[in-house]
């Protein structure tokens, strides 16, 4: 499904962003981080956003504070900056409760590793799970978000 498919690659790269358990995600440094940051987002965006990342302890930590409402992080090569509501519904989506009635917006203009475009838990390509990376995109969230999606496809290899 054309909708699963945006839900995929939001939900695969953010479950990494708090969950010490993805493997593929190596601690960086933080200016490694900066670095793989820029050209993820609009710089004017990059400029004033907080800044994530991974710490010893597997856990997210803030190493700048940003003041526009956007968060810049790469969980694990899919660097990318959300808005305040994109960070909700993340949130929601890895409680595995209901999407805010909110729409959220993601850049990731350096791509991804790829994700499920059947299954918006999966982790790695399997045989039947539809697995596709995608290049420079954004992504529009939230259960506020489905009403746009009405008019396409349906089918996970559309």
């Amino acid at each position: 499904m054309q909708s699963n498919f945006a839900l995929s690659f939001v939900t695969l790269s953010l479950l990494a962003t708090t969950s010490i358990a993805d493997a593929q995600h190596a601690m960086v440094s933080d200016q490694q981080l900066m670095r793989t940051l820029r050209g993820a987002a609009p710089q004017y965006i990059l400029d004033h956003a907080t800044i994530l990342n991974m710490g010893p302890d597997g856990k997210m930590k803030v190493i700048k504070q940003g003041d526009n409402g956007w968060t810049c992080m790469d969980p694990g090569g899919a660097p990318m900056c959300a808005d305040k509501a994109a960070m909700e519904w993340a949130e929601a989506w890895q409680a595995k409760g209901p999407a805010p009635q909110k729409l959220g917006f993601i850049y990731m203009l350096r791509g991804d590793n790829g994700a499920s475009n059947t299954d918006p838990y999966a982790t790695k390509p399997a045989p039947d799970n539809n697995w596709v990376k995608t290049g420079s995109h954004v992504m529009i969230v939230g259960a506020e978000a489905k009403g746009m999606m009405e008019g396409y496809p349906r089918d996970a290899k559309a």
